[in-house]
């Protein structure tokens, strides 16, 4: 098993996240990041999704948060991204950030 990944993520802040400002409901996030779970599946772009609706910074770059080794990430985000196969979405995950669609890239 590697010690270094590449992945991309979209973020839905929500308003029970700690330090943002979204005033979104956690429930409306979830629904939200799982409607964009569902137009993947349905063939849209990764990148072009997170340009649209990230939260994070990252997302002008088509969510791409570059490679990173254990311990860089917070530990559900880490343990989701690691899990996951090149070219390979997971489901919704939730840290204290919000919700996140990870793709591993690499």
């Amino acid at each position: 098993m590697t010690d270094k990944i590449r992945a991309s993520h979209i973020l839905l802040m929500h308003a029970d996240t700690g330090g943002g400002d979204s005033e979104r409901s956690r429930a409306d996030a979830l629904a939200e990041i799982n409607e964009i779970k569902r137009r993947l599946g349905a063939g849209e772009d990764f990148a072009d999704l997170a340009a649209e609706n990230s939260d994070c910074p990252s997302g002008r770059d088509g969510g791409d948060l570059g490679s990173f080794r254990k311990g860089a990430m917070v530990p559900a985000f880490e343990q989701a991204a690691f899990a996951l196969k090149v070219d390979e979405v997971s489901d919704a995950i939730e840290t204290e950030f919000g919700y996140h669609l990870i793709a591993r890239t690499e």
